[in-house]
């Protein structure tokens, strides 16, 4: 950093550098009282459940959550016990993303009828046109929903991941492109946080290779389906030894 800030400068540019670092200074102070606020709040929060009988927070899953951006408090915990589940341990999820989703939505699943309801509040769900019992188009509409936005994140980070949640992505974006794959995997991360928050149940994660093989037996099934619909059957080809 020094051998990068050597060199000519004059009186103005040494001016100007030098208010920057007081505001980054500043900045950093003010963000580092808007975390410790957050903190409080949390704390003074009622939990949802009674913690007496909640089990050891695991956080081996997911040991690089804590970026550079997080919070300066252990947030992971202070939401597993407000709302007696982990959802930072949903794939693609971490704290900020966590708390952004419960701040826009809460933590009372009963506003919504079913999660096809909720996933439509966020602005994750294809809005259809109909006239005369024909669909003219189906599209997503913009939202400035925060907690959509944070599941769109949620569907990026986990792109490249060796989780269900990454195979899938890859196989949406194969078949339709990245934006409706972003849309797609985040809806199905929304339908996973309702289930969790509404049943309270935790987080059951998949890896890349049973959803595959999922996938596949579904295939499969869909094949054997249209077959016997059209009066032929299919059988697998020997593999040759």
């Amino acid at each position: 950093m020094t051998k990068a800030l050597t060199g000519n400068y004059r009186d103005e540019h040494v001016f100007a550098l030098k208010q920057a670092v007081a505001l980054y200074d500043c900045y950093t102070a003010q963000i580092r009282e808007c975390d410790q606020e957050l903190e409080r709040k949390f704390s003074a929060l009622k939990p949802v459940h009674d913690d007496n009988g909640l089990p050891p927070l695991d956080t081996t899953d997911k040991r690089n959550t804590h970026s550079k951006n997080a919070p300066s408090y252990d947030g992971r915990r202070l939401l597993y016990q407000l709302l007696g589940i982990d959802l930072v341990a949903v794939h693609g999820l971490n704290e900020a993303t966590a708390q952004i989703i419960i701040s826009e939505i809460g933590t009372d699943m009963s506003r919504w009828t079913n999660a096809k309801h909720f996933c439509s509040w966020i602005g994750l769900a294809p809005h259809t046109d109909i006239s005369g019992g024909k669909v003219l188009r189906s599209r997503i509409l913009k939202t400035h929903n925060r907690a959509g936005q944070a599941f769109r994140l949620a569907a990026q980070a986990v792109a490249k991941t060796e989780t269900a949640y990454g195979a899938y992505f890859r196989r949406m974006r194969a078949m339709h492109g990245p934006k409706k794959a972003i849309v797609a995997t985040a809806h199905k991360i929304a339908r996973a946080v309702y289930f969790m928050l509404r049943d309270h149940q935790p987080f059951d994660g998949a890896s890349a290779d049973l959803y595959l093989k999922q996938e596949r037996k579904r295939e499969i099934a869909r094949l054997e389906k249209k077959a016997t619909k059209l009066g032929y059957t299919i059988a697998p080809v020997p593999v040759p030894a």
